[in-house]
């Protein structure tokens, strides 16, 4: 029976509150319970892999002392943007976002997010620093980082007559978009997204008041980023003024346009299609810059479409038109 401390071997320690001992009574067990995966060489301590990440972070720029000293230091970049948290920067990696370095909290607790992270940068020679959580704090002004942070260079943006050059390189005729007042990030990613798909030869924003192109634009792009150029401007209706003197004809997308997008019989000549804002559309003076605002006809039951939506449809009726 239970508590019965004449069984043989059952013995009571004097002095003590504990019960019969007989058994293990499921300790050993428990004993023997893993403490986790072993923690990838790449972060582990006097590891020879760890020690060759260390020596890439090195020859990156990132040397001068120790693994802090090389936080602060590459951390400091102007311009650079900052991926905190794990789902972030892995979802950063495998999108093929660039990146210069990666930072990882000393003695993390790995998990599958934290391996994968760390088995892309070894495959894509990124340096990868170690430093105190407390360090990684501060880079990222208190974000939630989980140990994790990937530090992402300023987007190297083209100038429109670099899209002009492309499409005359290629021999086709040129197609352009514009974006006027898109601040959303994910909408500017997911427009360079159609436009690679459709056929645009690259995409121009202003560089006020409107989205750049961050991790999640490129992200949103789905490596679409690579293939299809974003130039920033200073003055958009400048710059639409400019392309119509080399020939373009600038049409506008607004609900309020005149003509329906698969109406339009120019769709096959040098082409500029600018978007507007969801909310507000295009701003006065680029909707008086352009050649002719067309619409997408939609129910009436729904106000608008969203930014990156309308820019698919009318630039799969432009390739429709071309095509034919």
């Amino acid at each position: 029976m239970a508590g019965n401390d004449k069984r043989h071997g059952a013995k009571r320690r004097e002095g003590t509150r504990k019960g019969p001992t007989v058994g293990s009574g499921g300790q050993a067990r428990r004993a023997l319970k893993g403490k986790g995966p072993t923690p990838p060489a790449e972060i582990r301590t006097g590891h020879p892999a760890a020690r060759r990440a260390a020596s890439a972070a090195k020859r990156a720029g990132s040397s001068g002392g120790s693994s802090t000293r090389g936080v602060r230091r590459a951390a400091g970049r102007e311009g650079s943007e900052l991926v905190a948290g794990r789902n972030s920067v892995v979802e950063a990696l495998r999108a093929g976002v660039p990146a210069n370095t990666l930072f990882v909290a000393e003695r993390i607790d790995t998990d599958d997010r934290v391996r994968e992270v760390l088995r892309i940068a070894t495959n894509r020679g990124l340096p990868v620093l170690e430093g105190p959580r407390t360090e990684l704090d501060r880079m990222t002004e208190g974000a939630v980082h989980q140990g994790l942070v990937l530090q992402v260079p300023p987007y190297d943006y083209a100038e429109p007559s670099d899209l002009v050059r492309r499409a005359e390189d290629l021999g086709e005729t040129p197609l352009l978009l514009a974006l006027d007042g898109v601040t959303d990030p994910r909408n500017l990613g997911a427009i360079v997204r159609s436009g690679a798909a459709f056929g645009a030869h690259g995409v121009v924003v202003p560089e006020r008041r409107a989205a750049g192109m961050t991790a999640g634009a490129w992200k949103a792009s789905a490596g679409a980023a690579v293939r299809v150029r974003v130039a920033r401007v200073t003055n958009l209706t400048r710059t639409l003024q400019d392309l119509k003197e080399q020939g373009f004809f600038v049409a506008g997308l607004d609900g309020e346009g005149t003509v329906e997008v698969g109406d339009l019989e120019v769709a096959s000549e040098p082409l500029v299609l600018v978007v507007g804002s969801e909310g507000k559309g295009l701003s006065r003076l680029v909707r008086e810059t352009c050649d002719l605002v067309v619409r997408i006809p939609i129910a009436a039951s729904t106000e608008s479409l969203n930014a990156g939506i309308a820019a698919s449809i009318a630039l799969y009726e432009v390739a429709r038109r071309r095509s034919a």
